[in-house]
């Protein structure tokens, strides 16, 4: 959010008036040949003009005429590991960028990346989650879209950070599990099953699918940029000034 400072004004209103005041003078002297003229209709346009266009673009400040408010919105993509969560997210982040908003998004892997010592127990694994969604309201009130895509497997910790936002859009990434073991170019699935990894949601962890989410996408046969289109027409449902 930026708002424009009166000295900000006051350099616009400078650089548009000494242009436009070298036109009108080599206009006067194109047609009269007479430079003294030409310099004094100069002069007196540039201090009237001057003022005239600081007081109107203050005022348009003011007005909201032609401004849309769009309130932001916190995306939580959920899914089992695979599922093609992160990737739906990135195509929708720079959607929405392309469209001048602002949005930031907060991706599992990349936190657990920051926050290396975090846990894949059931009570690590609820408090990240709520670590993470306390984060995203905060980004939300402060204007900012989030997009958040984590496995988030709880249904009790979805719905905490539900209530902590004014507005929580669940994307349930519906990927099943056969597809996301088949995508697992990292062999995570198999090592969870030889029991090389402890807590790995699908295998030995459980994943809660999200009773009522607000979509839900299966990208087995649809393509990221299909599940986009998707998640968009909801924000634009959802968002009249989108």
């Amino acid at each position: 959010m930026y708002k424009e400072s009166q000295l900000r004004s006051v350099a616009k209103s400078v650089s548009w008036r000494f242009w436009a005041t070298l036109t009108t003078a080599a206009i006067v002297y194109y047609f009269t040949k007479e430079l003294a003229l030409a310099a004094a209709i100069g002069g007196i346009e540039i201090v009237i003009k001057f003022v005239i266009s600081f007081i109107h673009e203050r005022a348009w400040t003011k007005i909201t005429f032609g401004i849309r408010e769009v309130k932001p919105a916190v995306l939580w993509f959920t899914g089992l590991s695979g599922a093609g969560k992160s990737t739906l997210a990135e195509e929708v982040h720079r959607r929405m960028a392309k469209e001048g908003l602002r949005v930031e998004t907060l991706d599992g892997d990349i936190v657990r990346r920051v926050f290396p010592k975090t846990g894949f127990s059931r009570p690590e694994r609820d408090a990240h989650v709520r670590r993470v969604g306390f984060l995203a309201s905060l980004l939300e009130k402060n204007g900012v879209f989030v997009l958040a895509s984590f496995i988030a497997p709880y249904e009790e910790s979805r719905q905490f950070v539900r209530s902590l936002c004014s507005d929580f859009i669940e994307i349930h990434v519906a990927t099943p599990l056969e597809e996301c073991e088949r995508r697992d170019v990292k062999g995570l699935y198999q090592k969870a099953r030889q029991g090389e990894i402890k807590y790995f949601t699908g295998i030995d962890d459980p994943y809660e699918e999200p009773v009522n989410p607000e979509l839900r996408v299966d990208t087995t046969n649809m393509s990221i940029g299909a599940a986009a289109d998707e998640v968009m027409a909801l924000l634009r449902k959802r968002k009249s000034g989108l």
